[in-house]
């Protein structure tokens, strides 16, 4: 069973890596996060492929796919939808927004107002969106990837702390190197290689190894090194915010897709280890004298990491 899901996990990264190149831990990263029911925040430049990975990633799943370009007069009703009169039958019908897909790209989710962007924490959090008391449940699987550009960007908004939280993971693409953007030029020589991907699972296929992940075994004495890792960052003096229990949960989750796409039924301390810094450092908050003096997220859950003992 688990050289199966290995195996189906590695068809999707292949056919995901035919179209970005070079990218490959990146890729894994996105997958993890899908695989854990999560969600994944892509920070990168503008042309780096965040957009084409989440199409192509839609496509090589055979979802529905939804894109939503974040503007500054974007409505959260244009996400979600909403109940629009209908003057034939005198009664307002329900008009489904982009969010009712499998895979959903918020792009330049920082390019909106903080009002627009809480619409997507209810349905980041539960899966559902809710109108007029009523609760609508999204298709399964539901994934989101939202692309931002980095904060000192022209027309940028910083992300409110619980939208950030709602993001299993945060990823960076990042240039490539010489030798596989020389590829992706001649890749395009006459069309994009997007245009010749096909799909290599069904959705059922990714709710199945979602579930397979659940069941992967996690020792209480790795649990209790995880939460230690977490404790180390609500008493780092250098943060105004520390990791909450959902992201103690996401680095769990992500833990256990981690091992199960290693072949393994069990989670190991270097799980943890490899997945902190893209679980957690996202979700942290520097204190202003840190902020302004050039300290990272990253480097203090490096920090973090080499203080608490590794569980044998």
């Amino acid at each position: 069973m688990s050289t199966q899901f290995a195996a189906t996990v590695q068809k999707i990264e292949d056919n995901l890596g035919s179209v970005i190149r070079g990218k490959a831990e990146s890729i894994r990263l996105v997958m993890i996060s899908l695989l854990a029911g999560g969600h994944t925040l892509l920070e990168d430049a503008p042309g780096t492929g965040k957009t084409t990975l989440a199409k192509s990633l839609a496509r090589s799943v055979d979802g529905v796919f939804r894109r939503i370009q974040f503007t500054p007069d974007l409505l959260p009703a244009d996400i979600t939808g909403g109940n629009i009169y209908n003057p034939k039958e005198g009664s307002f019908d329900f008009r489904p927004g982009p969010v009712f897909s499998n895979v959903l790209l918020a792009d330049e989710i920082n390019r909106t107002s903080p009002r627009t962007q809480s619409a997507l924490l209810e349905v980041m959090s539960e899966n559902q969106v809710t109108v007029d008391g009523k609760a609508l449940t999204l298709p399964q699987p539901f994934f989101v990837i939202a692309t931002q550009n980095p904060n000192e960007y022209h027309g940028t908004y910083p992300l409110p702390e619980a939208q950030l939280d709602r993001f299993t993971l945060s990823v960076t693409l990042g240039y490539p190197d010489t030798s596989h953007e020389v590829e992706m030029l001649f890749s395009q020589n006459e069309r994009h290689p997007f245009t010749k991907l096909k799909s290599v699972v069904s959705c059922q296929e990714v709710i199945d190894l979602q579930e397979q992940v659940k069941a992967v075994r996690f020792d209480r004495a790795i649990a209790e090194y995880l939460v230690r890792l977490v404790e180390g960052t609500r008493k780092e003096p250098r943060l105004r915010l520390g990791i909450s229990p959902r992201g103690s949960l996401a680095l769990y989750r992500t833990a256990q897709a981690r091992a199960r796409v290693a072949g393994r039924d069990h989670v190991l301390p270097e799980d943890v280890r490899a997945l902190a810094v893209p679980v957690l450092a996202h979700r942290m908050m520097l204190d202003t004298k840190a902020k302004y003096g050039g300290v990272r997220t990253q480097q203090l859950v490096e920090e973090i990491i080499g203080k608490i003992a590794v569980p044998r």
